[in-house]
């Protein structure tokens, strides 16, 4: 049995003008989990969003993101405004801050800064996210304007359901 170090630096990286994902564990490696470094660069915008199966797990390493993880009052299309019916609203969140989303709970994050900002991002059960941040990523990355169609297929293969649409530049 061994297991798996991945020193800084490494893993399969994939960059585009749209986010920097470096793999760093993938379905490859575990059953229970994918694990990945993220860049988010200053005006991203992934925009709120559902999953019917799978949990994640986000914490901020470096700068600062705008994070949601609750069902609102009313969803509405700037989910940064979005308030729960306990008063939760969106969090300015900075290093060492971990969001934690279940199955089912919208959630969203953002790069308000003009610097990038790093996290740490882990999803489960593993393989989704992998094929959807290649797949997302081409797309992203295609010249001309962003292909929203194709987006919205690779979300409904990926169990994503999109309630604000995805931002960047």
């Amino acid at each position: 049995m061994t297991g798996l170090i991945v020193p800084p630096g490494r893993g399969r990286r994939i960059h585009t003008g749209a986010q920097d994902v470096t793999f760093k564990v993938t379905g490859e490696h575990s059953r229970a989990a994918s694990s990945f470094e993220v860049v988010v660069p200053p005006g991203f915008d992934v925009g709120a969003h559902v999953h019917t199966r799978s949990e994640e797990l986000f914490y901020v390493i470096d700068g600062e993101l705008d994070l949601l993880a609750f069902e609102p009052r009313e969803r509405t299309g700037n989910w940064r405004e979005w308030e729960n019916d306990e008063g939760e609203r969106v969090i300015r969140a900075g290093p060492g801050s971990v969001m934690f989303v279940p199955p089912g709970c919208p959630h969203a994050f953002a790069n308000p800064g003009k610097t990038d900002a790093k996290m740490f991002f882990q999803s489960s059960p593993p393989t989704h996210h992998e094929h959807y941040f290649e797949e997302l990523l081409e797309i992203l990355d295609a010249p001309g304007p962003v292909d929203h169609a194709a987006i919205a297929e690779l979300r409904i293969r990926s169990d994503i359901e999109q309630l604000t649409p995805l931002q960047f530049g």
